[in-house]
């Protein structure tokens, strides 16, 4: 693995710190009046997804992990894993729900995606930035209920999801969910 110093972090890059594998979220440089300069970070786990601040000496060395990205198509959900493909040589993965995390609430089947592999790990799942699905179970919404009446009410999609959404909603209509926030 290629040692960095803190000097080079950058947003996205993933590092090896403490034995753990994390990704940058957020990273500061700091010159105080007095003192030596050093590298406020925010870094998150890959592996559990626990997020923590550590602070690093300017010009500290930390070992740079390469994350492989491929892009595959989800393919359908076997009862245990996901299973996916790859779009390029067409070979096929079992993922355990575990290594998607909160993204297997978005994906359709026939849906890419974009796996991020350690080795043979799945550390992680770059989805599009927001999906369409449809609504299969809510309450009936009320005459009179707006959009802008800033009411909601809980619905669930198609994956098996459950979000809020607007009071106006009702079966069979499609919404449009960011896959960050889940709004």
């Amino acid at each position: 693995m290629p040692a960095i110093t803190t000097n080079d972090l950058k947003t996205g890059m993933h590092l090896e710190v403490e034995g753990n594998l994390v990704q940058v979220v957020d990273f500061q440089h700091v010159k105080p009046g007095k003192g030596h300069a050093f590298v406020r970070t925010t870094l998150k786990n890959a592996r559990s997804g626990a997020v923590v601040d550590k602070t690093f000496r300017a010009g500290e060395k930390v070992e740079r992990v390469t994350v492989d990205k491929r892009e595959m198509q989800y393919l359908y959900n076997d009862g245990t894993d996901y299973v996916f493909m790859d779009t390029e040589s067409y070979e096929q993965l079992n993922v355990p729900p575990a290594s998607l995390g909160p993204a297997a609430d978005y994906l359709l089947e026939s849906a890419n995606a974009v796996l991020q592999m350690y080795g043979t790990e799945i550390v992680g799942v770059d989805l599009p930035a927001s999906v369409e699905l449809t609504v299969t179970e809510t309450e009936p919404g009320v005459r009179g209920d707006t959009a802008s009446g800033g009411g909601s009410k809980p619905a669930t999609l198609e994956t098996g999801a459950t979000i809020n959404v607007p009071l106006l909603v009702n079966i069979g209509d499609r919404v449009k969910v960011k896959t960050e926030t889940g709004e």
